[in-house]
């Protein structure tokens, strides 16, 4: 819960926060005649503003917010700068993480009142209940307060849920969207769906999608003519989405959704995974689908597919080398936890990244970005 005080008497209502934050302790109610530069000082002193005021005056005033957080002194800038200079590359990983972490903190403490019935209680307000619910479930009742960024961004996952995304390898329009959910990474990345579309299949009677997220994969497999697949996926949000795609994609019939933590039972022909590829803390539930600490989940994949593969099986291990790129993770160390899970490298298809960030040099992990390459690696066991 979050509490504060106003107009001397003190309130409480649900705190919502897709990162896990707690809920902050200094609240202080804001309305139009907060100035944009007090609101700033305000929220990089750790106090968030409750809005009182006009709804579309919020969304100008984080705006505001966002351009005083990106228009660094220029004395600041320059240390800054200095410090990134000198850093080696891992090390200039976790400094964009961290001013990235301070710039969310920052713009995120701008919250909005939400009534029980997922309504805002402010003037010119938007009727924003159907994206609510699709993020939180059925309202209950219970008043709730949440950052207006964090609301912009469940919106945001409803339009893109309700348009979906087009996925050319599974066949020609209208019937090749992918409509993720809130809290489930989108498949806007095509370079590793076009990577499985095109690998040699060594077999078409069973496979296993490890960790299937919307599901996309598992779809590409039974649209290439697997006929059986099993997609395991151990997040709750994913596993509804996966299986609102499948039946929007006419392929639930073909494809089986497990509730699992990577494989499932018994063995098959080709199993196939794509892990999170930077192992870094996740802040969020949906980072969890880009940063994994400690490879947790690729070194699980490895450790356990020799056991789930049929005699002469394949596993194909879907994975960028951004990691490599950015010193977070070696070539060696990769090719030593796949020999020593028992298992070879039968070979490898390579594409390079097609994203806008490998072509904005302004990004501060450009060079990493613009070098990187996106594998499918063909894994069977080794001989013993």
């Amino acid at each position: 819960m979050i509490e504060w005080s106003e107009h001397g008497e003190p309130r409480s209502a649900l705190w919502r926060s897709e990162s896990g934050a707690p809920a902050p302790r200094r609240v202080q109610p804001a309305d139009d005649t907060l100035p944009a530069d007090t609101a700033y000082r305000l929220a990089c002193e750790g106090t968030v503003l409750l809005w009182r005021g006009d709804f579309q005056n919020a969304r100008q005033l984080l705006q505001a917010l966002m351009r005083r957080a990106d228009r660094k002194p220029a004395k600041a800038a320059a240390r800054a700068a200095q410090k990134i200079a000198g850093a080696g590359l891992a090390e200039r990983f976790h400094l964009h993480r961290q001013a990235q972490a301070q710039r969310a903190r920052t713009l995120g403490a701008l919250l909005i009142p939400v009534e029980g019935d997922y309504s805002i209680p402010l003037r010119r307000a938007p009727d924003w209940r159907a994206a609510c619910t699709e993020a939180w479930g059925p309202a209950d009742g219970q008043a709730s307060v949440v950052a207006l960024r964090e609301l912009l961004g469940i919106v945001g996952a409803h339009e893109w849920r309700k348009k979906g995304v087009e996925i050319p390898a599974l066949g020609s329009a209208p019937g090749n969207r992918i409509h993720p959910h809130y809290g489930v990474f989108s498949p806007l990345r095509g370079e590793y769906i076009d990577l499985v579309a095109q690998a040699p299949l060594p077999g078409t009677g069973l496979a296993f999608d490890i960790g299937t997220g919307t599901g996309v994969l598992a779809a590409v497999l039974a649209r290439r003519g697997v006929r059986r697949v099993v997609a395991t996926e151990l997040a709750p949000r994913a596993l509804v989405c996966a299986g609102d795609n499948l039946r929007r994609l006419g392929l639930l019939g073909r494809v089986e959704l497990l509730a699992a933590d990577l494989f499932p039972p018994g063995r098959a022909p080709l199993v196939v995974c794509n892990p999170p590829w930077v192992p870094a803390r996740p802040s969020s539930a949906i980072e969890q689908a880009v940063y994994d600490e400690g490879s947790r989940m690729l070194k699980g994949f490895l450790a356990g597919l020799r056991e789930h593969l049929e005699p002469g099986g394949e596993g194909w291990l879907v994975l960028s080398d951004l990691a490599e790129h950015l010193g977070l993770r070696s070539r060696e160390e990769l090719l030593g936890w796949i020999a020593a899970a028992g298992l070879r490298v039968l070979g490898r298809q390579d594409t390079r990244a097609r994203h806008g960030k490998a072509q904005d040099a302004s990004d501060p992990l450009h060079a990493a970005r613009a070098a990187e390459v996106t594998s499918l690696w063909r894994l069977g066991a080794a001989s013993l």
